[in-house]
């Protein structure tokens, strides 16, 4: 017994010895500094997984190499408190995600951009650039404006936008820059067009997120199909006072005195007396001249925009000018060749294999919401979602800039036409009952562009 109970009193001693070893060890691994050399990028899809860099992104994930990790209790992003699981952590190196929700340009300014650990004994800041998303411009407001006019640009991630590029390199900095208040998450910036711009092309732009870079579009009139001023020619016949078809005598004054000189009144003041009436189709309609003019030959933009281009990257663009809202009647029908009866949104003209879109802006997300423009804006529509293209996307075709003018050019009438239908329809899950419709729309500068988007790499080696 009394063996027994030294025997018991030694293992007693021993394990006390051993927790006292372990507090100590624990202790030292508790006070240890924390030192930072580098992080690196983990990305196993990407050409170098393994890549070391100065900044990263939300969502992605990074290896942070120093020493001292062992025994990390927090570790804190921008101030968010951050996940991250012990099985990958060693002295040496600690693994984690950078959490979405994690804040950037709306940080406090005494935490954006570090990285804090933090342990029982001892913590270290490390200075680190967090950015969001990689930016992108998705429109532009408007993409041929005039000297004096408001640009408005529209995307994502484009916080605390500092730089703009245009065309022919004029740059624009600093406070000639409104960018969009914190609470709307960076969708858009704003600048004044600057006079004696000379070049067409892409704007790029330098934000908080990096940088983006816009589709070739802006400024871009070498592809005009029609502009009221005398490029391209506007075709009509039948003319009257009370008739749908839209001639020279509604050609009128650009109502802000901007300097575009002639727009067309896309639903003139002869027909607002009464107003267009509730189930009108073929309200009004504007064609260009056809068949015998060069400018209808499409053909003639192959060396802007190539015959290759999928219908995804190349657009009809026009300028619209709506002084009060819209809402709760009408849209706008666009047809490539004049072989339609401008009967609407579900009508014959908008079947499967139709060369045919359609333009209702005061439908959003299956909502009415008024639209208005305090100024013009410039609308963009990729052939991909005429009618026709559409379908043959969904069966996995891939057509291409010249379909689009083959099937003009092969057409018994070639003119390209728009026209404002007041039917009744069914639009984004929204049912529509037409009523009396009385208010002015103006039109300007029908014309085709690339509308591909360039994506902008965080690292040029991947870029291809």
């Amino acid at each position: 017994m009394k063996m027994f109970k030294n025997i018991w009193l030694l293992c007693l001693a021993f394990v006390t010895a051993g927790l006292v070893s372990c507090n100590d060890d624990d202790d030292a691994i508790d006070s240890a500094p924390i030192s930072v050399l580098q992080v690196y990028l983990e990305d196993a899809e990407a050409t170098v997984k393994d890549r070391p860099v100065e900044f990263a992104r939300l969502g992605q994930t990074i290896r942070i190499s120093g020493s001292g990790f062992r025994g990390m209790q927090k570790v804190y992003i921008n101030g968010f408190d951050t996940y991250f699981n012990n099985a990958y952590v060693t002295d040496n190196n600690l693994i984690l995600s950078i959490d979405t929700d994690t804040p950037v340009s709306d940080a406090p300014d005494s935490v954006r951009n570090t990285i804090r650990f933090v342990k029982r004994g001892t913590e270290y800041v490390y200075t680190f650039t967090i950015r969001a998303a990689s930016p992108s411009i998705t429109s532009i407001d408007n993409t041929l404006p005039m000297p004096g006019e408001t640009v408005t640009v529209y995307g994502a991630n484009l916080q605390e936008t500092s730089k703009v590029t245009l065309p022919d390199g004029t740059e624009i900095t600093g406070n000639a820059i409104t960018n969009a208040p914190e609470d709307e998450d960076g969708e858009w910036f704003s600048f004044v067009m600057p006079h004696s711009i000379q070049g067409y092309g892409a704007i790029t732009i330098e934000c908080a997120n990096g940088t983006a870079k816009s589709a070739e579009y802006f400024n871009n009139d070498k592809c005009m199909v029609l502009n009221f001023d005398g490029e391209g020619s506007q075709g009509f016949w039948s003319w009257s006072e009370t008739g749908s078809m839209l001639g020279s005598e509604d050609v009128v004054d650009d109502p802000l005195n901007s300097g575009r000189g002639k727009v067309i009144d896309f639903v003139p003041s002869r027909l607002l007396s009464n107003g267009i009436a509730a189930g009108k189709s073929r309200a009004t309609e504007c064609w260009t001249a056809g068949n015998d003019d060069p400018m209808d030959d499409w053909s003639r933009m192959y060396s802007v925009i190539p015959d290759t281009t999928l219908l995804t990257d190349v657009a009809f663009q026009f300028d619209i000018y709506v002084p009060e809202a819209w809402v709760g009647t009408g849209h706008i029908q666009l047809c490539l060749m004049n072989n339609f009866n401008f009967g609407g949104i579900g009508s014959d003209d908008d079947a499967d294999g139709k060369q045919t879109a359609f333009y209702c802006p005061w439908i959003q997300d299956g909502k009415a919401i008024p639209f208005k423009t305090a100024g013009w804006q410039t609308v963009t529509i990729p052939f991909s979602e005429f009618k026709k293209y559409a379908s043959e996307i969904e069966e996995g075709k891939s057509p291409t800039f010249r379909e689009v003018v083959e099937d003009r050019n092969a057409a018994t009438y070639r003119n390209f036409g728009m026209g404002f239908v007041n039917t009744d329809f069914v639009f984004d899950g929204l049912s529509v009952t037409a009523t009396i419709f009385k208010q002015h729309i103006y039109i300007d500068n029908w014309r085709v562009v690339p509308c591909k988007s360039e994506v902008i790499s965080d690292f040029p080696d991947e870029e291809e």
